[in-house]
Protein backbone atom coordinates (compact mmCIF):
# COMPACT_ATOMS: atom_id res chain seq x y z
CA UNK A 1 0.00 0.00 0.00
CA UNK A 2 2.96 2.66 0.95
CA UNK A 3 4.41 1.71 -2.31
CA UNK A 4 1.21 2.79 -4.40
CA UNK A 5 0.58 5.69 -2.65
CA UNK A 6 4.86 6.60 -3.16
CA UNK A 7 4.22 6.18 -6.89
CA UNK A 8 0.62 8.11 -6.66
CA UNK A 9 2.65 10.65 -5.14
CA UNK A 10 5.56 10.76 -7.78
CA UNK A 11 3.04 10.81 -10.56
CA UNK A 12 1.05 13.57 -9.40
CA UNK A 13 4.12 15.87 -8.60
CA UNK A 14 5.64 14.96 -11.66
CA UNK A 15 2.38 15.89 -13.69
CA UNK A 16 2.30 18.96 -11.91
CA UNK A 17 5.58 20.16 -12.70
CA UNK A 18 5.05 18.99 -16.60
CA UNK A 19 1.90 21.12 -16.65
CA UNK A 20 3.86 24.04 -15.51
CA UNK A 21 6.30 23.86 -18.10
CA UNK A 22 3.64 23.75 -20.03
CA UNK A 23 1.61 26.76 -19.16
CA UNK A 24 1.91 29.61 -20.49
CA UNK A 25 3.94 32.09 -19.03
CA UNK A 26 2.72 35.77 -17.65
CA UNK A 27 3.19 39.00 -19.05
CA UNK A 28 5.54 42.05 -17.81
CA UNK A 29 3.88 45.47 -18.32
CA UNK A 30 5.34 49.10 -18.82
CA UNK A 31 4.00 52.24 -19.33
CA UNK A 32 5.44 55.54 -21.55
CA UNK A 33 3.67 59.02 -20.88
CA UNK A 34 3.80 62.33 -22.50
CA UNK A 35 3.36 65.52 -20.43
CA UNK A 36 2.98 67.82 -23.30
CA UNK A 37 2.92 71.26 -21.41
CA UNK A 38 0.37 74.27 -22.07
CA UNK A 39 2.36 76.18 -20.36
CA UNK A 40 5.05 78.57 -21.69
CA UNK A 41 8.12 78.35 -19.15
CA UNK A 42 10.49 75.65 -20.23
CA UNK A 43 11.76 71.99 -19.39
CA UNK A 44 7.88 71.61 -18.54
CA UNK A 45 6.82 68.68 -21.55
CA UNK A 46 8.84 65.16 -20.45
CA UNK A 47 8.47 61.88 -21.81
CA UNK A 48 8.61 59.41 -18.78
CA UNK A 49 9.01 55.48 -19.80
CA UNK A 50 8.86 53.00 -16.38
CA UNK A 51 10.37 50.16 -17.18
CA UNK A 52 8.49 46.97 -15.41
CA UNK A 53 10.81 47.07 -12.91
CA UNK A 54 10.50 50.55 -11.50
CA UNK A 55 13.33 52.22 -12.82
CA UNK A 56 12.31 54.81 -15.15
CA UNK A 57 13.75 57.37 -17.90
CA UNK A 58 13.02 60.71 -18.69
CA UNK A 59 13.38 62.35 -22.09
CA UNK A 60 12.97 66.10 -22.56
CA UNK A 61 10.07 67.33 -24.91
CA UNK A 62 9.35 70.75 -26.48
CA UNK A 63 6.27 72.99 -25.01
CA UNK A 64 3.74 73.30 -27.48
CA UNK A 65 2.81 77.08 -27.09
CA UNK A 66 5.17 79.89 -26.95
CA UNK A 67 5.58 82.71 -24.37
CA UNK A 68 3.19 84.59 -26.21
CA UNK A 69 0.49 81.72 -26.16
CA UNK A 70 0.99 80.95 -29.87
CA UNK A 71 0.70 77.33 -31.29
CA UNK A 72 4.39 75.76 -32.19
CA UNK A 73 3.65 73.73 -34.95
CA UNK A 74 7.36 72.57 -35.31
CA UNK A 75 7.55 71.37 -31.36
CA UNK A 76 4.10 69.42 -32.32
CA UNK A 77 5.91 67.75 -34.87
CA UNK A 78 9.31 67.33 -33.02
CA UNK A 79 7.06 65.49 -29.90
CA UNK A 80 5.53 63.29 -32.29
CA UNK A 81 8.14 62.55 -33.90
CA UNK A 82 10.51 61.55 -30.20
CA UNK A 83 7.16 60.31 -29.27
CA UNK A 84 7.23 57.81 -32.48
CA UNK A 85 10.96 56.63 -31.76
CA UNK A 86 10.47 55.80 -28.35
CA UNK A 87 7.13 53.53 -28.76
CA UNK A 88 9.06 52.01 -32.14
CA UNK A 89 12.24 51.64 -30.03
CA UNK A 90 10.24 49.08 -27.76
CA UNK A 91 7.93 47.60 -29.93
CA UNK A 92 11.38 46.20 -31.59
CA UNK A 93 12.25 44.95 -28.67
CA UNK A 94 9.37 42.44 -28.76
CA UNK A 95 6.70 44.56 -26.29
CA UNK A 96 3.24 45.10 -27.50
CA UNK A 97 1.19 48.15 -27.57
CA UNK A 98 -1.75 47.66 -25.17
CA UNK A 99 -3.63 50.86 -24.91
CA UNK A 100 -3.63 54.53 -25.25
CA UNK A 101 -4.88 56.70 -22.41
CA UNK A 102 -5.03 60.50 -23.63
CA UNK A 103 -6.17 63.03 -20.85
CA UNK A 104 -5.44 66.79 -20.03
CA UNK A 105 -5.10 68.68 -17.06
CA UNK A 106 -6.46 71.62 -16.85
CA UNK A 107 -6.45 73.04 -12.72
CA UNK A 108 -7.63 76.46 -13.46
CA UNK A 109 -9.27 79.25 -15.39
CA UNK A 110 -6.11 80.41 -17.08
CA UNK A 111 -4.93 78.80 -20.61
CA UNK A 112 -2.00 76.72 -18.32
CA UNK A 113 -2.09 73.03 -18.24
CA UNK A 114 -0.93 69.99 -20.19
CA UNK A 115 -2.31 67.09 -22.38
CA UNK A 116 -1.18 63.92 -21.15
CA UNK A 117 -0.95 60.28 -23.19
CA UNK A 118 -0.20 57.42 -21.11
CA UNK A 119 0.74 54.46 -23.89
CA UNK A 120 0.67 51.09 -21.73
CA UNK A 121 3.12 48.30 -22.87
CA UNK A 122 3.44 44.31 -22.70
CA UNK A 123 5.44 41.51 -23.31
CA UNK A 124 5.26 37.66 -22.55
CA UNK A 125 7.82 36.81 -19.58
CA UNK A 126 10.11 33.53 -19.91
CA UNK A 127 9.84 31.74 -16.92
CA UNK A 128 13.38 32.66 -15.74
CA UNK A 129 12.00 35.99 -15.54
CA UNK A 130 9.14 35.20 -13.65
CA UNK A 131 10.84 33.36 -10.91
CA UNK A 132 13.80 35.92 -10.33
Amino acid sequence: MKKHLLTLLLAVTLGGFVNAQDSPPGKQFMQIVAVESIYSMPDNSVLIVTNPDGTQLEESLDNIYNAMGVIKVKSIKANERKIAEVLKRYTDKGWKLEQTIPFSIYPGKDANGALMTRYMLSKQSSISTIIN
